[in-house]
């Protein structure tokens, strides 16, 4: 049985009554939303996704569309990348910062126009600071939530599903490009993007009166090849290194220290919000990297939610900020955003809820 107190402030996904028909068993809170993390079986649900094909409900990633004669101009000052080289049909990874430098999200930027963009976002109001920097610039940009609704197909098989639905032109799409489509009269834009490193594509649905059907129909076109219910994988994120903004982050943490540095363009705009703290912290010399740590011993610890403490010769150098089991590498394994004294091959000690485990740090991703 699923049930929460019905509340606006927290909206359920186009795709929630499939989800439920899926026999979803757990949820989590992200952008007041629900977002599905498990169907009963973990390890199953991992493997589908290494080895076959997986269905997300991603609805979770908001779209914050910036539309208007100035939309190009509010895309730029709000990231610290050079966007002048991004095509239409075209999506950047970006980081969005503050006036401090601190990262604030990490959406996936699409161009649907010279003069409309979506921002496909991670967990924080990305809408309001838009509208807030807009209007303080005094830009001429329409900042909106659309109806548009991300469903992910994930897995080495996801090429074969989601050419039986849309056409094998999808099998051509480069990395975070996309295109617009649909399927049985429903409106979507298909991308080659996804939260993990096993290929898919996230299905933007642009109606969302439309969600059990789309799911359907991509589950029907998956039964050949191993379908499943899934969700954004913590252990296969892990393995490979991806980064959860909230998770992984802290409020003092800025793009040098998460491995987003080639996601910067100091030359950017004095205009660009973040831009000139940006370029003060490359200056002054990084504090912090993230690294991976590999905890010994065979038996699998509990998933953590607070960061841990790590320990190099009786001082803490940083924290361990997740943890998982991992299945291909039988061992517990997670990210440190760790002084940058710290080096790969070094031993440290993590404080697991008030247990001393030893471990080594090591480059990312793992897998």
């Amino acid at each position: 049985m699923h049930s929460f107190t019905p509340t606006a402030r927290i909206r359920k996904s186009p795709f929630y009554r499939a989800t439920l028909a899926e026999g979803v068993t757990s949820f989590t809170p992200y952008n007041r939303m629900l977002m599905p993390t498990g169907y009963g079986d973990p390890e199953k649900e991992y493997w589908r996704l290494i080895e076959a094909v997986s269905l997300w409900d991603v609805a979770i990633e908001r779209q914050v569309e910036l539309k208007g004669r100035d939309a190009a101009d509010l895309v730029q000052i709000l990231c610290p990348r050079d966007l002048s080289n991004c095509a239409i049909g075209q999506g950047k990874y970006i980081a969005l910062c503050n006036h401090a430098g601190t990262i604030i999200n990490d959406p996936i930027l699409l161009k649907l126009s010279d003069q409309q963009y979506w921002l496909s976002i991670a967990d924080s109001d990305v809408l309001l600071w838009a509208r807030a920097i807009a209007a303080e610039r005094g830009l001429d940009v329409q900042i909106s939530e659309p109806d548009v609704s991300p469903l992910a197909v994930q897995g080495p098989k996801s090429d074969d599903v989601v050419a039986s639905v849309f056409g094998d032109w999808v099998r051509d799409l480069k990395y975070f490009w996309f295109q617009p489509s649909e399927v049985d009269g429903i409106p979507v834009a298909v991308a080659r993007s996804g939260w993990s490193k096993q290929g898919g594509f996230e299905i933007y649905l642009m109606d969302g009166t439309r969600g059990t059907d789309l799911w359907n129909i991509i589950r029907e076109a998956g039964q050949p090849h191993g379908i499943g219910p899934g969700n954004p994988n913590a252990c296969e994120r892990v393995e490979s290194g991806l980064l959860s903004f909230g998770g992984d982050t802290d409020d003092e943490t800025n793009p040098f220290e998460i491995r987003m540095e080639k996601y910067v363009d100091l030359d950017a705009p004095d205009e660009v919000v973040g831009i000139q703290a940006l370029r003060s912290i490359v200056s002054k010399g990084i504090k912090r990297h993230q690294l991976g740590v590999i905890l010994d011993g065979d038996v699998p610890h509990q998933p953590d939610s607070d960061w841990m403490s790590i320990w190099q010769d009786g001082t803490r150098s940083g924290h361990m900020t997740n943890c998982i089991w991992s299945y291909r590498l039988k061992a517990n394994i997670g990210f440190a955003l760790i002084s940058v004294d710290a080096k790969p091959g070094d031993t440290v000690t993590v404080d697991m809820a008030g247990t001393s485990v030893s471990g080594r740090l090591t480059r990312l991703p793992f897998v």
